[in-house]
């Protein structure tokens, strides 16, 4: 069952929080009803001042001196003063906002659509403006070295998510999808997709752009895109990154590790990838571009995207 992301998480425990805490506002600035008592005169050689309204526990009564308590004495007061809270009374705390270091974590609603501009304005510029970018491709396509790149080189602060590496947070149990796909490696991409989702609201939220990377399949639109959508919002610009077999089977052969695949599964996953032609996704064909070049290239596909958004 999918769960919404990017509700306000509970606030952190305050000193005070469901308890009265230093003093009431009334207390202080007693009203007609409340029948406070008269100001005593001042004492003789003081000035006069403009009239107060204390409550009388307030004005501490003259008596012997008395020995030290469990508290010592505090200050001593001038006539007509008002004292602060007691030592065994702490000084009210206001409520701090929820927050990430020093900066406010903001509830990270969806991303809306991008506003399309008048006919007679420029299209926003790709490099500057605050993005959710969704880079979609086969296993050795690129994705993670074109979105590490192009967020590396973006003129406004960007952050690179990658669904791979959020899955591989699991270490002792991880469900390796090379073992077999079953409701356990389900479970943990469904897992870090919301996560991604939620971690992807929270730094558009603070105005920082990010490049989402993932092997989103066109024959689950449910899962893939629909459940992008649902963690993200309709905002998010999906573009589809797939070179020619040949060049996807050898990127494949210089990795290492769970990332490698063998060559029938790359081949089978290439071969369900070419599904997006014909979606209405824009797709880069980066067979015989480099990282830069491609980076580049993305830039022009997301300048038509925010002109002229693709439906999904």
């Amino acid at each position: 069952m999918q769960h919404a992301v990017g509700s306000p998480l509970p606030p952190p425990h305050q000193p005070g929080h469901g308890s009265a805490v230093g003093w009431s506002p009334a207390a202080h600035h007693p009203g007609p009803h409340q029948g406070s008592a008269p100001v005593p005169p001042p004492a003789p050689g003081y000035p006069v001042q403009a009239p107060y309204p204390v409550a009388p526990h307030q004005v501490p009564a003259p008596g012997p001196q008395q020995a030290p308590g469990p508290y010592a004495p505090g200050p001593q007061l001038a006539p007509g003063s008002v004292p602060g809270p007691g030592p065994h009374q702490p000084a009210p705390v206001p409520p701090s906002a929820e927050g990430t270091g020093h900066v406010p974590l903001p509830p990270g609603g969806p991303v809306a659509v991008p506003t399309v501009p008048p006919a007679t304005a420029a299209a926003p510029d790709p490099t500057t403006t605050t993005l959710a970018v969704l880079l979609i491709g086969p296993a050795g396509a690129g994705k993670t070295s074109v979105a590490k790149y192009w967020a590396d080189h973006r003129r406004v602060p960007t952050a690179h998510i990658s669904l791979d590496d959020v899955r591989e947070w699991v270490r002792s149990g991880f469900a390796d999808p090379q073992t077999g796909w079953n409701e356990h490696s389900e479970a943990q991409y469904r897992l870090a997709r919301r996560t991604c989702g939620f971690s992807a609201r929270n730094f558009l939220a603070n105005g920082i752009s990010c490049i989402l990377d993932d092997a989103v399949f066109p024959d689950r639109p449910v899962v893939g895109l629909g459940g992008w959508k649902r963690h993200v919002g309709p905002g998010l610009l999906p573009v589809v990154l797939l070179p020619g077999l040949d060049i996807v089977l050898e990127r494949n052969a210089e990795r290492s590790g769970n990332r490698r695949l063998t060559d029938e599964e790359v081949a089978r996953i290439h071969g369900r990838m070419a599904g997006w032609y014909g979606s209405g996704l824009p797709i880069i064909d980066n067979s015989t571009l480099d990282v830069p070049e491609t980076a580049q290239v993305l830039d022009e596909v997301l300048s038509r995207s925010i002109a002229s958004p693709p439906s999904w």
